[in-house]
């Protein structure tokens, strides 16, 4: 029985290592790019886009950008980012949202004259961005943190970090985290100011969005007030024109995939009805996914929604109906206790919850 019962553990084990590969590999988009190669201005191309596709290209992430430049084209063409009146701040890092309630300001910061941020000790200062300065970037697979002595401006900086770590440190909770506050005391100059992955502008998305992702090209990019609308370079990176120049352009295109099932019930219910009607619960993979199931979330007539999302108490961990880990989470605070018997809702505000399966809720399907 001893014998039986390693050689089960084992095969679980092997099961679970082979799922969390899965982690690193698996994307999945619910929208399309499409390259549109006759010439037009930006004002142009986004009526096309909006009558023919979605909108003018968005971009939320560098797999967003390998996507938009894959096969790359050789020449420039317009994105849906435009400047408009208005300035607000943002994270570099996708996903990450800024808020005014959690800041850590110097006395008298930030005093408007500047654009990017620095820290120094652990307050906050305003810096112009094309100053050098020493930066922190962050590494999400491992959550480290690492200082970077070598001066760079605001945009070398974080075009470093992207192509050796993740990105710039951004965002309060990775601000307070033991690991960063311990990053900081190693400086060798703690009085200098470093670059993090806050900064603020007045760049605007066509389809309304407030993804604060921005891939300027430092070399090219030109803070001329007379150009007005971003255009993606053959390298991949951004520059901007005047919006009345002709350019071939990108559109998106957001294919409808999930359903909104507003029937109150069980989670194993659901989970019938969705393949017996059309695919499957809906699974949540990364941000983009997150983003499209929220707002159908918004429109239901109960509390939560189910997800496609279950606990098993064999394995000790949460599993995807499609048999995948939940690599990507959005997870609400304290809800890691008491998991045997439970499954994954999501409430309207795009926060995940756990409930007992036996409750009734309206739910998503993949189609």
């Amino acid at each position: 029985m001893l014998v039986s019962s390693n050689r089960a553990k084992m095969q679980w084990s092997l099961f679970v290592l082979i799922l969390m590969g899965q982690c690193s590999f698996f994307t999945c988009h619910l929208y399309e790019y499409h390259f549109i190669p006759e010439r037009k201005t930006w004002d142009e191309a986004q009526s096309y886009c909006r009558e023919h596709y979605t909108d003018l290209a968005t971009v939320s992430d560098m797999r967003d950008v390998e996507r938009l430049t894959n096969p790359p084209q050789t020449t420039d063409a317009w994105i849906g980012l435009h400047n408009i009146p208005g300035m607000s701040w943002h994270w570099s890092l996708p996903g990450v949202e800024f808020k005014e309630s959690e800041t850590e300001w110097e006395t008298g910061q930030p005093d408007n004259k500047a654009n990017c941020v620095g820290i120094r000790g652990q307050q906050w200062c305003d810096i112009p961005c094309n100053e050098h300065r020493g930066f922190i970037c962050y590494n999400e697979p491992n959550q480290t943190y690492h200082s970077i002595v070598e001066t760079k401006n605001w945009l070398q900086a974080q075009s470093y970090c992207r192509e050796h770590h993740t990105d710039l440190v951004s965002g309060f909770k990775q601000m307070n985290s033991t690991e960063f506050k311990e990053t900081i005391k190693t400086l060798s100059n703690p009085d200098n100011e470093f670059w993090i992955g806050l900064f603020r502008d007045t760049w605007s998305w066509s389809d309304g969005k407030n993804f604060s992702f921005r891939h300027w090209d430092s070399d090219s990019f030109e803070d001329d007030a007379s150009k007005k609308c971003a255009m993606t370079k053959p390298n991949g990176k951004w520059s901007s024109d005047t919006c009345t120049n002709k350019k071939p352009f990108y559109c998106y295109e957001v294919p409808d995939k999930v359903i909104l099932i507003k029937e109150k019930k069980t989670w194993d219910e659901a989970l019938t009805y969705c393949r017996e009607n059309h695919r499957d619960l809906v699974s949540i993979t990364d941000s983009h996914q997150q983003r499209w199931v929220q707002e159908r979330a918004k429109m239901a007539d109960t509390e939560f929604v189910w997800l496609g999302m279950r606990y098993t108490c064999t394995l000790d961990l949460w599993l995807w109906v499609i048999d995948r880990l939940v690599c990507f989470d959005n997870w609400a605070t304290d809800q890691m206790d008491e998991q045997c018997g439970m499954a994954g809702v999501m409430e309207r505000d795009g926060k995940w919850y756990k409930k007992p399966d036996h409750k009734k809720f309206n739910f998503i399907c993949a189609k």
